[in-house]
């Protein structure tokens, strides 16, 4: 047997690091995290300064018995878990759990799978580092007391199954915040003037640098632009550069695959961390700028190889993040002359993007030319303005360019190369135009966005940025989806040929794409918190802990006492809740009087989700009415509830079946001869015709037929179906894949029977790893 056993978390890391040791090493896998806390008040001891009690978890019991055999066959026990809080945890654990001696037993570091990065890390053994076990183990003890202390508080005063984080309210928070803003806001207008000129056969655009308050201003501006001319007062040219962006940190590559890949921030963490356990890229968790001596002069050789000396710039970015570790490297490639990587296009596209970064930061500035150019108009004072911009010199721009969150609709006319122009050339005008804009309300969140503020305001860490945003979304405390604009009346005047038009246009405003919105739920639960646990929702004081999380991980301060400083204050709040009235909680709203039945119509939260409803709590014959998605029960109106009572509604006949049109604990639905056709979002149950519910009705009907495959009389339960991934077997509730060798449409019920019997042996054989990788992804993203 190899005498050398090195342990890391994943089995993909295993198998990538055993391709570069030699047969006196074995390479294998804890599957993340092996012990944890387990449920219930016996998991910390608070009396006895917060003494933690771990477990081994049910599905690790395997793993772990296979670890102890390997560890006792071997000579040296190498931990090689990842090089951040978290990893140390981890060997922490295992070296408790496995009994293993200091003598024989070393801890190694390393932030690429490369062989040289891994013979280097065996080369530098070192101890456990107990100052970051304890800032992680701090951190879990502290997310728990809240969690355990908080969550039964609001079962009791607002609704059973809720659940509060240290971290996820506050991010709530931030969301529900911003939709208020967005709810208060009120849109003023103005007139933009902008003009379209022909030089020589060639267009020149311009715009006026003030924009007009009122329709009356504009109108009488154009109108006097009618017997007006127009040439070139002056002309400026001055030399401008851009600079390119520092490599990759965790934070700005979860913003820039979003905003250029359209990836989700859970789903580039799942990426980037395939890439890093093939050896591609360096670890992904990082709040560092950092590149190291060697993968600057990688990068100096593939810049200059593949496009010329005059394109390199050595540059050393240095972090804004307090606390951010030096010694750590920001994403890069661990090879730079490895351009293309990965085994799927998602993987394939994330390491371009990383790549790119990366050598675009070791890149020259961009030399541009920036020309602006004022149009004297000879009856007005005012001039307009025009601007052009030559790349002189593309630099880092051969490459690649950072995207922003909110691409401006209103920025001025594109800039690039103008008609030649000199001083006092005289213009001809094609067409000016005053077209009516309004001001926009604050941007609701993304989810990049939301990591942005989250790092801006100094809360949570790399680790903690996708799964508080997973965890938010899951509790339904915040909804990630897009959402159609509503029409807007607008005013366009236009001077051309001659002549004035005025007409009123109609655009589409406030289309949402991937945006985070509250739910009824979070705005209540976030009202609770922040009236009654100020400290724990508060943005600044949440930072604070983070700090004080580094200070543990400096070995600056106790983590015992930092948990006592929190816990203390913290508890006796709780306990002070006891004493709230769960009708004293603002989870009600009453909107007015029934115009029929002359009783209160109030707006509330129920057990599946937001209602009004006609009649007190004591009423025997209170009406309920379910709310629309977007309806919040503190913007709710007599006349909104009054139209969701118009539902459940006749819409009309389908094979002279009634068609019914409501609202149902999944969304909006119609109902015809027992069966359910949901209406998503495109249709509203209070409008949709019988025509478009006839339609839905008929599709729905064609896709359960092209569904439904085979069916068999010994047992109605049994099915062959056609899913997303190809066709399948249900059974009851448990689905079962149909292997290679067979088709579908000709399995007969013992053909069935047996690849179910035989799907159950093989999962009842290799469930441990399977949980295991399932649990090691839980507890590592």
């Amino acid at each position: 047997m190899p005498k050398n056993l090195v342990i890391v978390e994943s089995p993909a890391k295993a198998k990538t690091i055993e391709g570069y040791l030699g047969k006196d090493f074995k390479v294998t896998s804890s599957y993340g995290h092996v012990r944890d806390l387990p449920k219930g008040e016996n998991a910390i001891d608070i009396k006895n300064k917060f003494k933690p009690t771990y477990e081994v978890s049910p599905d690790k019991k395997e793993v772990i018995r296979e670890l102890k055999k390997l560890v006792k066959e071997a000579e040296t026990i190498f931990l090689a878990s990842d090089d951040d809080r978290e990893g140390e945890a981890i060997s922490w654990h295992l070296k408790e759990v496995l009994n293993l001696s200091d003598e024989n037993t070393k801890r190694i570091v390393f932030r690429e799978i490369t062989k040289s990065a891994i013979i280097k890390a065996l080369e530098s053994p070192r101890k456990i580092d107990l100052d970051l076990v304890n800032a992680q183990q701090a951190r879990r003890i502290l997310d728990r007391l809240v969690g355990f202390e908080l969550s039964p508080v609001l079962w009791k005063k607002i609704k059973a199954g809720l659940s509060a984080g240290r971290v996820q309210s506050v991010a709530v928070r931030f969301i529900v915040d911003r939709e208020r803003e967005i709810e208060k806001f009120n849109a003023t207008s103005s007139y933009k003037i902008t003009a379209l000129f022909d030089v020589e056969g060639k267009q020149l655009q311009a715009e006026l640098p003030k924009k007009f308050d009122t329709k009356e201003e504009a109108e009488a501006f154009l109108k006097n632009c009618l017997e007006a001319d127009f040439s070139i007062k002056s002309l400026e040219t001055k030399p401008a550069k851009k600079t390119p962006a520092a490599p990759f940190t965790t934070s700005t590559l979860q913003q820039e695959a979003s905003r250029k890949l359209y990836f989700s921030v859970a789903q580039t963490m799942n990426i980037a961390q395939k890439l890093y356990e093939s050896g591609k890229i360096t670890y992904m968790r990082t709040d560092s700028v950092n590149l190291s001596e060697d993968a600057l002069k990688s990068a100096e050789g593939e810049i200059k190889g593949a496009f010329g000396n005059e394109y390199h710039h050595k540059r050393k970015f240095t972090s804004k993040s307090e606390g951010a570790q030096e010694a750590h490297e920001a994403i890069r490639p661990t090879d730079f002359s490895v351009t293309e990587a990965g085994k799927d296009r998602n993987e394939q596209r994330l390491y371009e993007l990383i790549w790119k970064r990366a050598i675009a930061s070791q890149m020259a500035d961009a030399q541009l030319e920036k020309t602006n150019v004022s149009i004297a108009i000879s009856n007005a004072d005012q001039t307009l303005s025009a601007s052009g911009e030559v790349i002189k010199f593309q630099g880092f721009l051969k490459v690649y360019l950072e995207s922003t969150d909110e691409e401006d609709e209103e920025e001025s006319t594109a800039k690039g190369l103008l008609p030649p122009l000199t001083v006092g050339q005289e213009l001809e005008l094609i067409e000016m135009k005053g077209r009516q804009s309004f001001t926009r309300p604050p941007a609701r969140y993304t989810e990049a966005s939301l990591v942005k503020k989250l790092e801006e305001m100094g809360i949570g860490r790399p680790s903690t940025y996708a799964p508080t945003i997973s965890t938010i979304q899951k509790r339904n405390y915040v909804l990630k989806e897009s959402r159609e604009g509503t029409p807007r009346k607008y005013t366009e005047m236009v001077i051309k040929g001659g002549e004035f038009v005025s007409a009123v246009k109609t655009e589409t405003t406030g289309t949402e794409k991937n945006k985070l919105f509250p739910t009824n739920i979070a705005m209540v639960v976030n009202d609770f918190l922040v009236e009654h646990f100020p400290n724990v929702i508060d943005f600044s004081f949440t930072a604070k802990v983070e700090k004080e999380f580094d200070h543990i991980a400096h070995g600056e301060q106790p983590w015992e006492e930092m948990i006592q400083n929190f816990y203390g204050a913290f508890h006796s709040k709780v306990e002070q809740t006891e004493n709230i009235k769960r009708t004293d909680v603002n989870s009600s709203k009453e909107l007015g009087i029934d115009p029929k039945t002359g009783k209160k119509i109030i707006a509330r939260l129920g057990k599946f989700g937001p209602l009004v409803q006609i009649g007190d709590q004591e009423d025997e014959e209170k009406q309920f009415a379910s709310m629309l998605k977007g309806q919040f029960i503190e913007s709710m109106t007599l006349e909104d509830a009054l139209e969701l009572f118009k539902l459940p509604r006749d819409v009309g006949h389908f094979e002279d079946k009634k068609i019914v049109a409501a609202i149902g604990r999944f969304g909006p639905y119609i109902r015809h001869d027992g069966k359910f056709v949901s209406l998503g979002k495109e249709y509203d149950p209070l409008s949709v015709s019988e025509e478009e519910a006839i339609e839905l009705i008929k599709a729905k009907r064609e896709a359960d037929a092209k569904k439904h495959i085979k069916s068999f009389d010994e047992n109605p339960e049994l099915q062959i179906l056609n899913g997303r991934w190809g066709p399948y077997i249900k059974m009851g509730k448990s689905n079962y894949k149909i292997p290679k060798d067979k088709e579908a449409e000709t399995l007969t019920y013992a053909e069935t029977m047996e690849i179910i019997e035989n799907q159950g042996d093989a999962k009842k054989g290799k469930a441990k790893p399977k949980k295991a990788a399932a649990a090691k992804k839980k507890t590592k993203k």
